[in-house]
């Protein structure tokens, strides 16, 4: 491997580490914005998510949810 390919390689490593490190705390930092919108808030009003459920379900999950079913609704 010439030195060009050797750096190359070193720098797209690096990068994809940064990346993947940085991942988690975007997708936490989104998933805390989406749960303080009213939207979100409707949305577990609508699904009678009481406050067991919200405990019990992780936010992981519940935003995951509330975005894929407001995502078919816009496709729809």
């Amino acid at each position: 491997m010439s030195n060009l390919n050797a750096n190359s390689w070193k720098n797209n490593s690096a990068k994809a580490i940064t990346k993947n490190e940085a991942e988690p705390r975007i997708w936490d930092s989104l998933k805390q914005a989406i749960a303080l919108t009213s939207g979100f808030q409707r949305w577990q009003l609508e699904r009678k998510v009481n406050s067991n459920d919200r405990h019990n379900i992780p936010l992981d999950r519940q935003v995951s949810l509330y975005l894929r079913e407001t995502l078919e609704t816009l496709a729809y």
